[in-house]
């Protein structure tokens, strides 16, 4: 009896201990808000003061990218770990493929002995999870602003026994900037009319460049519900990125009611915590309002990491990571979990607790697909120097930007001899890309990519 006993003492103290050791994980995410978007981005047109306490007790990375300026397929790169393009998720209405429903992220999370909560905006596909438990997530609040930060709390505060807890808090602000554009009631919040000498000035890449790809005007023309923007004065875009910067900061007050929690609890000290948004908003910059554009504004998205007891405190990266498709294996990487197989991603762990590293990536790619209006597919690839954007029609429908010169890509570079090079090396690592990812496609990346 007691030789028997005792190796069981030894299991479920092995078993605590494993649970122990492993640390709280909590993520937060925003959905269309832009990198740049944040008062600790230098952007002095806003004030987020609880984004900027995450950004001082953690790692910004300067670098990060979503999978695709899109809120469904982005979400669905996160929880299941492959891109769009594998998927079939390129549309918000698309629904999660029935061999994938019992191995999303919060389902391999559970196995690994987390208790998870969801709180706020799934949209993959439908805007609430489906059901009072789903994915391995409970859910604990649907898609709602109002009281999504209090059933987080509410969660926070749960006795999780032995289980360390994996939270999400996924807000849909600055998202009500379309209805606002629309003319629309706002759902979750309201924006005061502002005088106009009172709102921010137009951005300095304002102007559209007459060598920038010319589908997108075309895609803005198709549907006027989308891009109510054509006929746009400047001191209507004044207005619009004055309503945007006023839902970020509103959103930013939601997110510091967890912040404080954290505080309260002292979660700091045993805890991963991860900021992001699902993808940006054109904010004006090259006229642009709303997403699915390839501009930075658009795909270039804020993203802190927050490491237990406060390492790298303050710090901020320029590695190249896709938040998508790298979420997974960064959570499973920090609950001790195997990484599955058909990750696409690389966790990003290394590159919070060195952000001196190197670029772990040669290359990230985002993809796109107009297919609210003309259908029109796109990449980026993102490498450390350079941005390389493709569409598949039209004219102009390469760009190449230098982005440590020209991080407002206002000049394309595609039209230079003297670039030559570089844009067929960033064509082969497209090339490179598509014949990895296009999964089923009919065709091969030749019929999208300008023969050399």
């Amino acid at each position: 009896m007691k030789k028997r006993f005792i190796p069981a003492l030894i299991f479920l103290a092995s078993t605590f201990y494993a649970f122990a050791s492993k640390p709280n994980i909590i993520y937060i995410m925003t959905d269309q808000q832009s990198a740049n978007a944040m008062s600790c981005a230098s952007n002095a047109n806003l004030s987020t003061p609880n984004m900027d306490r995450l950004a001082q007790h953690g790692v910004r990375f300067t670098n990060a990218y979503c999978a695709m300026p899109l809120s469904g397929p982005s979400r669905s790169a996160m929880f299941t770990g492959y891109t769009p393009s594998a998927t079939g998720m390129q549309e918000n209405e698309t629904p999660l493929p029935d061999s994938l429903r019992t191995r999303t992220l919060g389902n391999l999370m559970e196995q690994a002995g987390y208790d998870n909560g969801y709180s706020g905006k799934w949209h993959v596909n439908t805007n609430s999870l489906p059901a009072d438990t789903a994915f391995g997530f409970r859910n604990l609040h649907g898609h709602n602003d109002i009281g999504l930060a209090e059933a987080a709390i509410e969660f926070m505060r749960e006795d999780h026994g032995d289980k360390p807890m994996f939270l999400v808090a996924s807000f849909d602000n600055p998202h009500n900037i379309c209805e606002w554009a629309r003319g629309q009631k706002l759902p979750f919040t309201e924006v005061k009319d502002a005088p106009i000498d009172s709102c921010p000035n137009l951005p300095a890449n304002f102007n559209l460049n007459p060598y920038d790809a010319d589908i997108l005007r075309w895609e803005r023309e198709k549907s006027y519900r989308l891009y109510p923007s054509k006929a746009y004065t400047p001191d209507d875009w004044r207005r619009y990125r004055n309503a945007y910067f006023r839902l970020v900061e509103h959103i930013d007050g939601e997110i510091g009611k967890i912040v404080d929690e954290i505080d309260r609890q002292n979660l700091w000290d045993n805890s991963v915590i991860i900021f992001t948004s699902d993808h940006g908003d054109g904010q004006g910059a090259h006229q642009w309002n709303q997403k699915t554009a390839l501009w930075d504004e658009i795909v270039n998205v804020p993203m802190i990491v927050c490491l237990p007891k406060g390492k790298n405190a303050g710090a901020v990266s320029e590695v190249l990571v896709n938040n998508g498709i790298d979420l997974m294996p960064t959570v499973l990487d920090y609950a001790g979990a195997g990484i599955p197989s058909w990750c696409k991603g690389i966790s990003y762990r290394y590159a919070a607790e060195n952000p001196s590293v190197d670029n772990r990536n040669d290359y990230i790619v985002v993809e796109t697909n107009f297919a609210q209006t003309g259908g029109t597919r796109g990449w980026a690839v993102r490498t450390p120097q350079y941005k390389y954007v493709l569409y598949e029609a039209g004219k102009n429908r390469e760009m190449l930007f230098d982005m440590e010169n020209d991080h407002l890509e206002q000049t394309n570079l595609a039209i230079e001899s003297r670039y030559k090079d570089e844009l067929i090396k960033h064509r082969q690592m497209l090339r490179q890309w598509m014949d990895e990812n296009l999964i089923g496609e009919q065709y091969p990346s030749t019929r999208f990519i300008p023969i050399n």
